[in-house]
């Protein structure tokens, strides 16, 4: 098949007016008679003839010029009378939404493309072992080793005492694991343990230490070369925030344009929760105070590296109201050169590209369609990340068509900027979805070898388990080193390495090379290296392949490949398993 990604450009990173050489690769064994490119400047169609620009035995390169008129510039080949896109060849007209994008907006910043990023809930990762401060009344205290309670009574309200200060000291665990950038969910003062209510964005709550050990944390995580996250709810705050408290006590209060009022005095919030009341964005003083907390957390002495955005989806949107854009925009300008990581948990692919989020938690593209695929045969939820019915059971082939479809939708800038994860502080864990280590295995390394940024959800590298989100935010057995699945730390720990060494899973493209029911496989390429992955849910039979290079094995145990004499390579047909050559 003619192949092109977002790789495949002479610069990835254009200004406005600059013109960009990309390049197509068509195999040796389906030659192309003539290939043409085809741009929208100023949203008309514009062709231009591409040329051979080199051969080999395996494919023939083919060159082509685009302008890069406007901030996201579209583009498609034409290779004969078919189109290639983002989702493929057609033999038909297709939309201009697949098409392959060129963005003129600041890049991310630069060292994201290499993180991978820890995520911690922090009531639940560690005590310093300072003093606990008095349980608040909204709380219930708990001991480390209280199980974490999903009933109405006590959701949201269990208060185990993890601190920032424990986490700095837990940080050679992350060493250990490999990982390189810390996530915190909210750390601002609230009425719940997982403070999406925030209750003020001037201070961090005094439970987790306050603004010292914000500063403590932020040193620890810098003095090792790592960057460090923090979590933002842009489309609401909570009821107890001074904002709110303000604008519903007094009709003629500044803080009362913030929010959603009708005339009998109510008010919008989020999905209905009247303790989190929704932001208006129209509002000046939204925009002006959102926007000076974001600048004031990554200056010194706490210097955040960036932030994950919450309910991104919501934020700006109210019934006709529609300014997440602007929102998003008007934020990434506060950042400076931050990080911005969006929310989303489903279809995100509308909401970046535009010079505003620069990439979202990738649920809809990667987790649920990994789930679907890998899915324990007795799993029982009875929700699909909110979606009723359960995970459904899906084979190999729909689950590369989810994640196709999504990536096709968006830049390959968005796409590797994007958090892949198998599991967060809202999910069910991966090892309850995947039943067994061994598919757990193929779902981490699948995380750590496609495009994208890897997010591991803390404890899911010991093999923790958790039914829903509540039941995820387990503690982290620190004292019960005998619980931990050890084998799979060393597994992650493998993968996370193997992410780091080879410079192809981290810079390079991606071509999908074979797809069943229960084989995944790919190539990762750069113009250097070559790596080829193999993901098998269960055993079943060899596959061949053709026009794929042999290699050494670097991952899985597998024997190393070599062509046979027809340049053709046979993958082991055994799994669960996950393998990884390296050409």
């Amino acid at each position: 098949m003619p192949h092109h990604d977002g790789t495949m450009v002479s610069n990835q990173t254009p200004a406005l007016g600059e013109t960009v050489s990309v390049f197509l690769r068509t195999p040796a064994g389906a030659p192309a008679r003539r290939v043409h490119v085809r741009s929208t400047p100023d949203g008309e169609p514009h062709f231009a003839e591409a040329a051979v620009d080199r051969s080999t035995s395996e494919a023939t390169w083919w060159r082509a010029d685009v302008v890069v008129r406007n901030p996201v510039t579209n583009y498609r080949f034409l290779v004969d009378d078919r189109w290639l896109n983002g989702l493929g060849l057609a033999g038909h007209d297709v939309p201009d939404d697949l098409d392959f994008r060129l963005v003129a907006y600041d890049p991310p910043p630069a060292w994201s493309r290499d993180a991978v990023v820890y995520q911690i809930f922090p009531d639940r990762f560690a005590r310093s072992g300072a003093p606990l401060p008095a349980t608040p009344d909204w709380a219930a205290a708990c001991d480390w080793d209280t199980p974490v309670d999903t009933g109405a009574a006590l959701v949201q309200r269990q208060f185990y005492g993890g601190d920032l200060d424990g986490v700095a000291q837990r940080l050679d665990h992350l060493e250990r694991l490999g990982v390189n950038t810390v996530y915190l969910t909210p750390i601002f003062p609230a009425r719940s343990n997982h403070r999406y209510d925030s209750a003020a964005f001037d201070r961090i709550d005094p439970l987790l230490g306050g603004d010292a050990a914000l500063a403590r944390l932020a040193d620890a995580v810098h003095a090792r070369g790592w960057r460090l996250i923090g979590d933002i709810t842009t489309n609401h705050t909570g009821d107890a925030h001074p904002w709110f408290t303000a604008a519903v006590s007094d009709v003629d209060a500044p803080e009362r344009e913030m929010y959603y009022f009708d005339s009998a005095g109510d008010y919008e919030s989020w999905n209905g929760v009247k303790t989190l009341p929704k932001l208006n964005w129209a509002s000046p003083l939204v925009r002006g105070r959102v926007a000076a907390a974001v600048r004031h957390w990554l200056r010194p002495p706490y210097g955040l590296d960036g932030w994950r955005v919450d309910v991104a989806n919501m934020t700006g949107r109210c019934g006709a109201d529609a300014y997440t854009h602007e929102v998003a925009a008007l934020l990434r300008a506060a950042a400076g050169d931050a990080l911005f990581v969006a929310e989303h948990a489903h279809d995100h692919t509308g909401d970046l590209d535009r010079g505003g989020w620069q990439g979202t938690m990738n649920y809809a593209g990667f987790l649920r369609p990994l789930w679907s695929w890998l899915r324990a045969d007795d799993l029982d939820l009875p929700l699909f990340l909110g979606v009723p019915g359960g995970v459904p059971r899906r084979d190999g082939t729909a689950a590369l068509t989810t994640m196709r479809a999504f990536a096709a939708r968006v830049s390959w800038r968005a796409l590797t900027h994007s958090w892949q994860l198998l599991g967060s502080h809202d999910t069910a864990r991966i090892r309850t979805v995947v039943g067994d280590p061994h598919r757990q295995e193929v779902a981490a390394g699948l995380l750590m070898t496609m495009p994208g940024t890897p997010m591991v959800f803390a404890g899911d590298e010991i093999g923790l388990r958790g039914v829903d989100g509540e039941d995820s935010r387990t503690p982290m057995p620190w004292h019960r080193t005998g619980e931990w699945d050890h084998a799979t730390f060393d597994r992650y720990r493998a993968l996370i390495a193997l992410r780091r060494e080879v410079p192809a899973l981290r810079h390079g493209g991606l071509r999908w090379v074979h797809a069943d029911a229960d084989t995944l496989a790919f190539v990762r390429e750069t113009e250097v290296e070559s790596v080829l992955v193999l993901a098998r849910r269960a055993s079943g039979t060899p596959v061949r392949l053709t026009g794929v290079a042999g290699g050494t094995n670097v991952y899985g145990g597998a024997p190393d490949l070599r062509p046979d004499p027809a340049g053709a390579v046979t993958l082991p047909a055994d799994g669960p398993s996950f393998q990884v050559w390296r050409a």
